[in-house]
Protein backbone atom coordinates (compact mmCIF):
# COMPACT_ATOMS: atom_id res chain seq x y z
CA UNK A 1 0.00 0.00 0.00
CA UNK A 2 0.82 3.73 -0.76
CA UNK A 3 -0.23 6.41 -0.15
CA UNK A 4 -0.16 10.09 0.51
CA UNK A 5 -2.97 12.25 2.42
CA UNK A 6 -5.03 12.96 -0.43
CA UNK A 7 -4.85 9.46 -2.30
CA UNK A 8 -4.26 5.54 -0.78
CA UNK A 9 -2.92 3.51 -3.48
CA UNK A 10 -2.68 -0.31 -3.02
CA UNK A 11 -1.17 -2.43 -5.49
CA UNK A 12 -2.45 -5.84 -6.72
CA UNK A 13 -0.67 -8.39 -9.00
CA UNK A 14 -2.40 -10.32 -11.22
CA UNK A 15 -1.69 -12.33 -14.32
CA UNK A 16 1.67 -13.12 -14.68
CA UNK A 17 3.74 -9.68 -14.22
CA UNK A 18 0.60 -7.20 -14.73
CA UNK A 19 -0.65 -4.78 -11.84
CA UNK A 20 -4.03 -3.89 -11.18
CA UNK A 21 -4.61 -1.38 -8.20
CA UNK A 22 -7.21 -0.37 -5.86
CA UNK A 23 -7.50 3.90 -4.85
CA UNK A 24 -9.17 5.58 -2.31
CA UNK A 25 -10.28 8.95 -2.40
CA UNK A 26 -9.58 9.53 1.14
CA UNK A 27 -12.11 12.54 1.88
CA UNK A 28 -15.14 11.36 -0.11
CA UNK A 29 -14.04 7.03 0.36
CA UNK A 30 -15.04 6.70 -2.95
CA UNK A 31 -12.71 4.01 -4.12
CA UNK A 32 -11.84 2.56 -7.82
CA UNK A 33 -10.07 -0.30 -9.48
CA UNK A 34 -7.49 0.58 -12.32
CA UNK A 35 -6.79 -1.54 -15.12
CA UNK A 36 -8.25 -4.88 -13.62
CA UNK A 37 -6.30 -7.80 -16.07
CA UNK A 38 -7.94 -10.12 -13.84
CA UNK A 39 -11.17 -10.62 -11.36
CA UNK A 40 -10.21 -12.78 -8.50
CA UNK A 41 -7.15 -11.23 -7.11
CA UNK A 42 -8.77 -7.86 -7.05
CA UNK A 43 -12.03 -9.06 -5.62
CA UNK A 44 -9.73 -10.42 -2.87
CA UNK A 45 -8.14 -7.21 -1.98
CA UNK A 46 -11.34 -5.39 -2.22
CA UNK A 47 -12.37 -7.68 0.94
CA UNK A 48 -9.86 -7.45 2.50
CA UNK A 49 -10.34 -4.00 3.21
CA UNK A 50 -13.72 -4.03 3.26
CA UNK A 51 -13.93 -1.67 0.14
CA UNK A 52 -16.67 -1.40 -2.79
CA UNK A 53 -15.52 -0.10 -5.84
CA UNK A 54 -17.58 2.95 -7.48
CA UNK A 55 -15.12 3.04 -10.84
CA UNK A 56 -13.40 1.25 -12.77
CA UNK A 57 -10.97 3.34 -14.56
CA UNK A 58 -9.14 1.57 -17.81
CA UNK A 59 -6.30 3.01 -19.46
CA UNK A 60 -6.18 0.73 -22.67
CA UNK A 61 -8.14 -2.03 -24.41
CA UNK A 62 -5.65 -4.95 -24.21
CA UNK A 63 -6.82 -7.70 -22.38
CA UNK A 64 -4.46 -7.60 -19.76
CA UNK A 65 -5.90 -4.62 -18.29
CA UNK A 66 -9.54 -5.34 -19.17
CA UNK A 67 -10.42 -9.09 -18.57
CA UNK A 68 -11.68 -8.67 -14.97
CA UNK A 69 -13.81 -5.85 -15.77
CA UNK A 70 -17.07 -7.30 -16.55
CA UNK A 71 -16.95 -9.74 -13.19
CA UNK A 72 -15.68 -6.70 -10.58
CA UNK A 73 -18.65 -4.86 -12.65
CA UNK A 74 -21.30 -6.86 -12.16
CA UNK A 75 -20.24 -8.19 -8.99
CA UNK A 76 -20.30 -4.42 -7.16
CA UNK A 77 -22.13 -2.37 -9.36
CA UNK A 78 -18.69 -0.15 -10.52
CA UNK A 79 -19.21 2.18 -12.94
CA UNK A 80 -16.72 1.90 -16.28
CA UNK A 81 -14.53 5.06 -17.56
CA UNK A 82 -11.94 5.24 -20.15
CA UNK A 83 -11.14 6.62 -23.64
CA UNK A 84 -13.65 7.99 -25.62
CA UNK A 85 -11.26 7.91 -28.31
CA UNK A 86 -11.09 4.25 -27.64
CA UNK A 87 -14.29 3.14 -26.28
CA UNK A 88 -15.22 0.90 -29.48
CA UNK A 89 -12.75 -1.75 -27.93
CA UNK A 90 -13.30 -1.20 -24.26
CA UNK A 91 -16.05 -2.37 -22.60
CA UNK A 92 -19.44 -0.30 -22.55
CA UNK A 93 -18.20 3.14 -20.86
CA UNK A 94 -20.15 5.08 -17.75
CA UNK A 95 -18.15 7.95 -18.52
CA UNK A 96 -16.17 8.80 -21.79
CA UNK A 97 -12.83 10.58 -21.00
CA UNK A 98 -11.71 13.19 -23.48
CA UNK A 99 -7.91 13.34 -23.44
CA UNK A 100 -7.18 17.06 -22.82
CA UNK A 101 -10.13 17.65 -20.54
CA UNK A 102 -10.62 17.15 -16.67
CA UNK A 103 -12.39 14.28 -14.58
CA UNK A 104 -13.14 14.31 -11.43
CA UNK A 105 -13.05 10.52 -8.82
CA UNK A 106 -14.04 11.58 -5.28
CA UNK A 107 -12.31 15.02 -4.12
CA UNK A 108 -10.27 14.52 -7.09
CA UNK A 109 -9.46 15.92 -10.31
CA UNK A 110 -8.01 13.81 -12.87
CA UNK A 111 -6.24 14.75 -16.11
CA UNK A 112 -6.87 13.04 -19.32
CA UNK A 113 -3.57 13.03 -21.05
CA UNK A 114 -3.75 11.12 -24.52
CA UNK A 115 -0.71 9.04 -24.39
CA UNK A 116 -0.83 6.79 -28.37
CA UNK A 117 2.27 4.68 -28.85
CA UNK A 118 1.86 1.85 -27.46
CA UNK A 119 -1.85 1.55 -28.62
CA UNK A 120 -3.64 4.60 -30.22
CA UNK A 121 -6.22 4.98 -27.90
CA UNK A 122 -4.14 5.19 -24.91
CA UNK A 123 -4.77 7.15 -22.00
CA UNK A 124 -2.57 8.08 -18.92
CA UNK A 125 -4.68 9.48 -15.41
CA UNK A 126 -2.96 12.02 -13.37
CA UNK A 127 -4.07 12.99 -9.80
CA UNK A 128 -1.90 16.54 -9.05
CA UNK A 129 -3.68 16.04 -5.41
CA UNK A 130 -3.28 12.60 -5.03
CA UNK A 131 0.23 13.19 -6.53
CA UNK A 132 0.12 10.10 -8.54
CA UNK A 133 0.05 8.88 -12.14
CA UNK A 134 -1.68 5.53 -13.98
CA UNK A 135 0.21 4.94 -17.00
CA UNK A 136 -0.93 1.66 -18.03
CA UNK A 137 1.87 0.46 -20.69
CA UNK A 138 3.02 3.85 -21.95
CA UNK A 139 5.89 3.97 -19.14
CA UNK A 140 7.56 1.74 -16.95
CA UNK A 141 10.06 1.77 -14.20
CA UNK A 142 13.12 1.98 -16.37
CA UNK A 143 11.34 1.29 -19.60
CA UNK A 144 8.50 2.08 -21.91
CA UNK A 145 5.80 -0.03 -23.99
CA UNK A 146 6.18 -1.77 -26.76
CA UNK A 147 5.59 -0.20 -29.90
CA UNK A 148 1.90 -1.91 -30.81
CA UNK A 149 -0.10 0.33 -32.45
CA UNK A 150 2.11 3.76 -32.70
CA UNK A 151 5.12 5.11 -34.36
CA UNK A 152 8.42 6.22 -31.44
CA UNK A 153 7.42 9.70 -32.67
CA UNK A 154 3.79 8.97 -31.02
CA UNK A 155 5.39 7.60 -27.75
CA UNK A 156 8.40 10.08 -27.50
CA UNK A 157 5.13 12.69 -27.64
CA UNK A 158 3.22 10.90 -25.55
CA UNK A 159 6.61 10.19 -22.94
CA UNK A 160 7.37 14.23 -23.28
CA UNK A 161 4.19 15.04 -22.10
CA UNK A 162 4.37 13.07 -18.71
CA UNK A 163 8.17 14.51 -18.31
CA UNK A 164 5.88 17.64 -17.78
CA UNK A 165 4.05 16.69 -14.86
CA UNK A 166 6.19 17.57 -11.81
CA UNK A 167 8.97 15.49 -10.74
CA UNK A 168 7.92 14.22 -7.09
CA UNK A 169 4.90 12.42 -9.09
CA UNK A 170 4.28 8.97 -7.53
CA UNK A 171 4.04 6.50 -11.18
CA UNK A 172 1.97 3.24 -11.23
CA UNK A 173 2.66 1.53 -14.34
CA UNK A 174 0.98 -2.16 -15.80
CA UNK A 175 3.70 -4.54 -15.26
CA UNK A 176 6.46 -5.69 -13.36
CA UNK A 177 9.04 -5.28 -16.33
CA UNK A 178 11.39 -3.37 -13.92
CA UNK A 179 14.15 -5.88 -13.32
CA UNK A 180 14.54 -6.76 -17.68
CA UNK A 181 14.60 -3.13 -18.00
CA UNK A 182 17.61 -2.29 -15.79
CA UNK A 183 19.61 -4.97 -17.40
CA UNK A 184 18.76 -3.19 -20.80
CA UNK A 185 19.17 0.46 -19.69
CA UNK A 186 22.89 -0.34 -18.43
CA UNK A 187 23.91 -1.00 -22.01
CA UNK A 188 22.06 2.52 -23.27
CA UNK A 189 23.44 4.76 -20.48
CA UNK A 190 26.42 2.69 -18.71
CA UNK A 191 27.93 5.51 -17.20
CA UNK A 192 24.92 6.50 -15.56
CA UNK A 193 26.16 6.01 -11.50
CA UNK A 194 22.60 7.15 -10.53
CA UNK A 195 21.36 4.02 -12.76
CA UNK A 196 24.18 1.86 -11.43
CA UNK A 197 22.61 2.68 -8.35
CA UNK A 198 19.02 1.97 -8.91
CA UNK A 199 19.93 -1.26 -10.75
CA UNK A 200 21.61 -2.25 -7.53
CA UNK A 201 18.02 -1.61 -5.50
CA UNK A 202 16.26 -3.13 -8.21
CA UNK A 203 17.80 -6.55 -7.98
CA UNK A 204 17.41 -6.61 -4.23
CA UNK A 205 13.89 -5.82 -4.29
CA UNK A 206 13.30 -8.47 -7.01
CA UNK A 207 15.22 -11.06 -4.55
CA UNK A 208 13.08 -10.29 -1.70
CA UNK A 209 9.97 -10.73 -4.17
CA UNK A 210 9.13 -7.21 -3.53
CA UNK A 211 7.48 -4.67 -6.08
CA UNK A 212 9.86 -1.81 -7.92
CA UNK A 213 6.68 0.09 -8.26
CA UNK A 214 5.82 2.66 -7.64
CA UNK A 215 8.40 4.42 -8.99
CA UNK A 216 8.91 8.33 -9.31
CA UNK A 217 8.89 10.69 -12.41
CA UNK A 218 11.87 12.64 -10.86
CA UNK A 219 13.59 9.19 -11.08
CA UNK A 220 12.48 8.29 -14.21
CA UNK A 221 14.07 10.91 -15.60
CA UNK A 222 17.23 10.83 -14.06
CA UNK A 223 17.88 7.12 -15.02
CA UNK A 224 15.24 5.74 -17.29
CA UNK A 225 17.04 5.96 -20.63
CA UNK A 226 13.53 6.40 -22.38
CA UNK A 227 13.50 9.33 -20.89
CA UNK A 228 17.30 10.86 -21.28
CA UNK A 229 17.30 10.37 -25.18
CA UNK A 230 18.21 14.14 -25.17
CA UNK A 231 21.04 13.79 -22.97
CA UNK A 232 24.38 13.72 -24.68
CA UNK A 233 25.42 11.00 -23.13
CA UNK A 234 22.81 8.84 -23.58
CA UNK A 235 23.33 9.80 -27.56
CA UNK A 236 26.81 9.36 -27.84
CA UNK A 237 26.20 5.78 -26.60
CA UNK A 238 23.78 5.15 -29.27
CA UNK A 239 25.88 6.52 -31.96
CA UNK A 240 23.72 9.60 -32.06
CA UNK A 241 25.17 12.45 -31.09
CA UNK A 242 23.93 14.99 -33.09
CA UNK A 243 20.45 13.78 -33.15
CA UNK A 244 17.86 15.13 -32.00
CA UNK A 245 15.53 13.75 -29.04
CA UNK A 246 13.24 11.86 -31.02
CA UNK A 247 15.23 10.14 -33.07
CA UNK A 248 17.12 9.04 -30.29
CA UNK A 249 14.35 7.70 -28.54
CA UNK A 250 13.42 5.51 -32.20
CA UNK A 251 16.98 4.19 -31.62
CA UNK A 252 16.82 2.97 -28.00
CA UNK A 253 13.18 1.86 -28.60
CA UNK A 254 14.63 -0.41 -31.67
CA UNK A 255 17.26 -1.85 -29.45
Amino acid sequence: MTGNEALEVVLVPVLSDNYAFLIRDAETDEVAVVDPGEAAPVERALTERGWRPDWILLTHHHHDHIAGVETIAKAYGAKIAGAAADSARLPALDASLVAGEDWNFGAQLVEVIDTPGHTIGHIALYFPKGKALFAGDTLFSLGCGRLREGTALQMWSSLSKLMALPPETRVFCGHEYTLSNARFAVTVDPENAALKDRVAEVEAQRAANEPTIPTTLGREMATNPFLRAEEPSVKAATGLPDADGATTFAEIRRR
